[in-house]
């Protein structure tokens, strides 16, 4: 079963983008280096996301969602009308993400928890 796991923002300028967030919605800002960093509500309520610079691949702000194998549900967005955009790619050595697109073109990324990506 899938879960929301977090939403990703795409920014042409982070310092801008970050202090748009803070000020509007009171949200924490962490930076992570210069092209992203992480947001999320000061009480820890709801979920986080991160702000990133804008990639051709997702240009779009786009929800995560946790799976328990990324294998498994690309075959499934392949099935049912999506497509794969891109390859599955590392985060660290714990954890994997990828990128589809559901029936509708809309772009969703995809998360597991299955270690390296080959």
């Amino acid at each position: 079963m899938a879960k929301v796991e977090h939403f990703e923002i795409p920014v042409d300028d982070i310092t801008r983008a970050s202090a748009f967030y803070t000020a509007v919605l009171d949200l924490d800002y962490e930076p992570w280096g210069d092209e992203m960093g992480m947001i999320r509500s000061r009480s820890g309520a709801g979920i986080g996301g991160d702000l990133h610079l804008r990639q051709a691949v997702s240009p779009t702000p786009t929800v995560v969602f946790t799976v328990d194998r990324i294998e498994d549900t690309i075959a499934l967005v392949l099935a049912n009308g999506g497509a794969q955009l891109g390859s599955i790619e590392s985060l660290v050595a714990t954890s994997r993400y990828a990128y589809v697109t559901d029936s509708e073109g809309n772009v969703i990324g995809l998360y597991d928890e299955q270690g390296t990506a080959d």
